[in-house]
């Protein structure tokens, strides 16, 4: 069966509380990496982590949700483990779409779930809406599905971030910051304060590449640049209306929404609440903050395993439907 796989490898293993595997994905600029838990035949699921996480994000959580699934975490390109994209490259949510056909296509799924938090979650939404034929449910944690900007702000957007690639490509050659692993841990912990310590060891397994006198973050740069590709509110709700699969939406209380202060971000994310809650999908609240799904996975996984269990594995087309999990 690896054999059928187009180029997936698997690298190490290790054996806790259940078997997890690391995964490596060839794509044209080079791999894209991740971690693997559950049966070779279970339920397949993507996983999508937020904007400067890593696959390390759903350390905790996974391992809390229904073992008849196979999860698959990746990291996206420039962050954690995979490879930076190509000179010149933009990162933005088409992108990212791309990769996510990249990863099913190689390990051969047609038909699976997505588990998205923050920015994976835009990418989950956007990826449901134009593939809808292959998603059967998405979770979207502390995530809206869509990231909409005012159409009178939309040139603007588009040339601050045309400008700050040149101006990042005019510095380029400027060395990573060296650290010793104390003084990255507190500045991820300064920048990310709602983050466990626990947390913050956890993304920094695979934020980190060692390098003579310390440690630098693997991640790109470049994804601190203006996300150029961005669409309206109006362009939003039509794809939102494109999606087919079941949707979950789990919020925290002191997550992105609280921290969305403007009346324009609040205007969008209201709209689009509404939206699934007229499409007869599920939104919830709980306790918590942006990472909650990290910090107090406990809080987040007895709503993500009975959304699962009910809107795909107790389904009963779920064995006939010529879907299987190859990977």
């Amino acid at each position: 069966m690896m054999q059928a796989l187009k180029g997936v490898r698997y690298l190490t293993s290790s054996t806790v509380k259940q078997t997890v595997s690391e995964l490596s994905i060839p794509v044209p600029w080079g791999e894209i990496r991740g971690k693997v838990w559950g049966p070779d035949h279970g339920c397949p699921v993507l996983c999508l982590h937020g904007w400067a996480d890593n696959c390390g994000a759903f350390n905790t959580l996974i391992p809390l949700l229904p073992k008849e699934c196979r999860y698959v975490a990746v990291d996206l390109a420039g962050h954690g483990r995979s490879s930076h994209r190509p000179p010149g490259d933009f990162y933005h949510f088409p992108l990212y779409v791309m990769d996510v056909l990249r990863v099913t296509e190689a390990l051969q799924w047609s038909k699976f779930s997505i588990i998205g938090h923050s920015m994976g979650g835009n990418v989950a939404g956007l990826f449901s809406a134009l593939y809808h034929e292959m998603v059967d449910a998405v979770i979207l944690l502390d995530s809206f599905g869509f990231y909409p900007v005012d159409l009178k702000e939309m040139s603007g957007v588009l040339r601050q971030g045309l400008d700050e690639m040149l101006q990042y490509e005019k510095t380029k050659e400027k060395k990573a910051r060296v650290y010793t692993y104390e003084k990255a841990f507190k500045r991820l912990k300064a920048v990310n304060t709602n983050l466990s310590e626990e947390s913050v060891h956890a993304l920094l397994e695979r934020g980190l590449v060692q390098v003579e006198g310390g440690v630098v973050f693997s991640r790109d740069f470049r994804i601190n640049l203006k996300n150029i590709a961005r669409i309206t509110l109006e362009q939003s709700m039509d794809m939102q209306s494109r999606i087919k699969a079941s949707v979950l939406v789990v919020l925290a209380e002191d997550g992105f929404n609280k921290m969305s202060l403007e009346p324009g971000q609040k205007k969008w994310t209201s709209a689009l609440l509404q939206g699934y809650r007229d499409r007869s999908h599920t939104v919830v609240t709980v306790p918590g903050d942006h990472h909650i799904h990290l910090n107090n996975p406990a809080v987040v996984a007895p709503i993500v395993s009975e959304f699962l269990r009910t809107k795909v594995l107790l389904q009963p087309n779920r064995l006939i439907d010529g879907q299987t999990s190859k990977l």
